[in-house]
């Protein structure tokens, strides 16, 4: 073998020095100037990286047999060289030419590993390093142990290869090379390993690091222990997933997804069966425990990868539903074709029945988790309950079931969860709805003047802090034949439901003067407010906003203003505590003090809208108010 670092660019062709695109230039500086705390996981990406390469070339080797050459086995092998500093880590998979070497290794192509270089810059210290080290973030984290790292490549089929260099520090230059000085296809990449990494050029280290994190990728790995000797192989390339369930053990699992996931946490929950009758596949996914960084792309992907018969045929074949993206893992499938391109297996009724199939096993393996082992479905659920939720909203045939998975914080959980199930077995005589307060704060919600008629009567709310929250409460028809009903929207409906401390008395009613004052109180905001109304939801703030019967509730609106979709003409009704001590006082003062009730309205209203995380609509003229009110009081 060839060392990249002696490879010599041919002669007509100098190295060309191009800078790394921003947010790569960010991560190799965050990789160079910190301390990891896990740096092993550079090998893991590297070799997860060369079997991906490994795997791709038996796919394109389905149509194009010649790709393969005399050399059809895969293999990976890791050359270790103590005294000169050097590690390989070379595969004769694909290769990447000129271009895709300048794609690959110069930009960052997911998003999620954008969110992660932002995650860790906002970390400080020890965490930011942990983070880093856990991670290590695919090619780049070879910038860990490396002071210079060396890429030669040379494209199946292809008559040119190319040396892609760099130390890490903002450039990278890429040259031909001559073809005696690359592998025959595939890729090379050659760390000429810093001081304080030295050791990873050791047997022993390597053997225990490929057995612990990559022993189970589906390619055989061999070591080199020192230039001059022969390979041996010390990871066989069985696929886990083709073995019996009872013989892989905990750890064998755990190992597996970490190198298949790129995740660094234990799986919450691992699925593996094998399906047989009129499709027959094998599933070997993992519900992980904590959020991938990619757990908000945009693009919503999955990231499950498609098998055919042991081969590699596309890690993005929507394999689950969307709401399910943050499962990781594979299909491996015996009765899709290899000889049909990916848009074609991505419409194929086989693809779709193992979809379905895998959707039912992952949502029916989460109920059983929930009911035998609640905490570790909670550690699920604070995770990816937010994306869960989506499927509440997108997918009709399995909301029953997700609501039922469904936990959330309430004013009756604490710091805990509640179920639906518990909710409505909880529910108080003459209740008839299941109760919600949708916001983006969860503290807000908490102090939010809407529960306070509810808190008097023991009636328990949810507190709904997550913006996808606003939208399933839309579509669903209720639970256990009980409707969700926004206490923000429409009326309270509490006057069946007594009052914890209230003795056998009939609720105040509303006198004249304080009927009168939210009379004129309706004259005066006029079309600010759809209504004004005395409420029986309050029981210690003077006003609040509510929205309108019909039509999205407060923090809908909110989320659709902010898109600029807000309707035309929506106003929200103000609700006027009858009993408080202010509005009784101001009921009180006399018509010949207009001009002061009127402020005296104004400031309700913009008081109201405080309470509901809003700004009032005029500071200048709120400022003008409270002076002439503060005034009038200092008489």
């Amino acid at each position: 073998m060839t060392d990249a670092a002696d490879a010599k660019p041919a002669d007509h062709t100098p190295a060309e020095a191009r800078p790394f695109e921003a947010d790569v230039a960010r991560l190799l500086h965050m990789m160079v100037h910190s301390v990891y705390s896990d740096r092993d996981v550079f090998l893991r990406e590297l070799i997860s990286n060369a079997a991906d390469a490994c795997e791709k070339l038996r796919f394109e080797a389905i149509q194009t047999p010649a790709l393969l050459g005399d050399d059809p086995k895969p293999r990976i092998t890791i050359s270790a060289d103590a005294e000169g500093g050097h590690l390989v880590v070379e595969d004769n998979g694909v290769g990447m030419s000129a271009d895709e070497m300048v794609e690959a290794l110069g930009t960052i192509a997911r998003s999620g590993t954008k969110a992660f270089v932002e995650r860790v810059e906002a970390a400080q210290g020890k965490e930011s390093a942990q983070l880093i080290g856990q991670f290590g973030v695919g090619f780049y984290s070879a910038f860990m142990v490396a002071d210079r790292v060396d890429v030669v490549s040379r494209r199946a089929g292809s008559d040119a290869a190319t040396l892609w260099s760099s130390d890490g520090q903002g450039t990278f230059s890429v040259s031909a090379v001559d073809l005696a000085d690359a592998p025959a296809r595939g890729t090379r990449v050659t760390l000429h390993l810093n001081e304080e990494s030295k050791s990873y050029a050791e047997r022993w280290t390597l053997e225990r690091i490929v057995k612990a994190q990559s022993g189970h990728v589906p390619v055989p790995i061999s070591l080199v222990e020192k230039p001059g000797d022969e390979p041996a192989e010390i990871a066989d390339g069985a696929a886990l997933w083709t073995r019996p369930k009872s013989e892989i053990s905990k750890e064998e699992y755990a190992d597996f997804y970490r190198s298949a996931a790129g995740q660094f946490d234990e799986p919450a929950m691992t699925i593996h069966y094998r399906a047989e009758g009129r499709h027959e596949y094998t599933a070997l996914a993992f519900v992980p425990s904590t959020q991938p960084f990619d757990m908000f792309d945009p693009e919503r992907k999955g990231r499950l990868k498609l098998y055919v018969k042991r081969v590699f045929i596309t890690d993005d074949a929507e394999l689950l539903p969307r709401y399910l993206r943050f499962v990781r893992g594979l299909v491996d499938s015996a009765d899709l074709p290899l000889n049909v391109s990916r848009e074609m297996i991505q419409q194929s009724p086989i693809l779709a029945a193992i979809r379905k199939g895998l959707t039912n096993r992952v949502i029916g393996d989460l109920e059983k988790l929930a009911e035998n082992d609640p905490a570790t479905f909670e550690t699920v659920w604070e995770a990816f309950g937010q994306v869960l939720k989506e499927g509440v909203y997108e997918d009709y045939e399995k909301q029953a079931q997700l609501l039922a998975l469904a936990r959330f914080r309430s004013t009756a959980s604490g710091e805990g969860w509640r179920s639906l199930k518990s909710y409505v077995a909880d529910m108080k005589e003459n209740q008839t709805a299941i109760y919600y307060l949708a916001g983006g704060n969860p503290d807000q919600l908490k102090a939010s003047p809407h529960l306070e008629g509810f808190r008097a009567r023991g009636v328990e709310v949810l507190l709904l802090s997550d913006p996808v929250d606003s939208f399933w409460t839309t579509t669903v028809q209720g639970f256990e034949g009980k409707p969700f009903k926004s206490v923000s929207q429409g009326a309270a409906d509490l006057a069946l439901i007594k009052a914890e401390d209230a003795e056998d008395k009939p609720a105040p009613e509303t006198s004249e003067a304080v009927a009168d004052f939210i009379a004129f109180a309706k004259a005066t905001l006029g079309d600010q407010a759809s209504d004004v109304r005395a409420s029986d939801r309050l029981t210690e703030s003077a006003v609040c906003l509510v929205a309108p019967d019909h039509g999205p509730d407060r923090q809908l609106e909110k989320i659709m203003a902010s898109a600029g979709r807000a309707g035309a003409g929506s106003k929200p009704v103000l609700e006027i505590n009858p009993t408080h001590a202010l509005v009784t006082a101001l009921a009180k003062v006399g018509a010949e003090e207009a001009g002061f009730r009127e402020d005296a309205v104004a400031l309700l209203f913009d008081e109201a809208k405080i309470l509901d995380g809003e700004r009032p609509a005029d500071p200048k003229a709120f400022s003008g108010r409270l002076a002439r009110v503060l005034e009038r009081a200092l008489r």
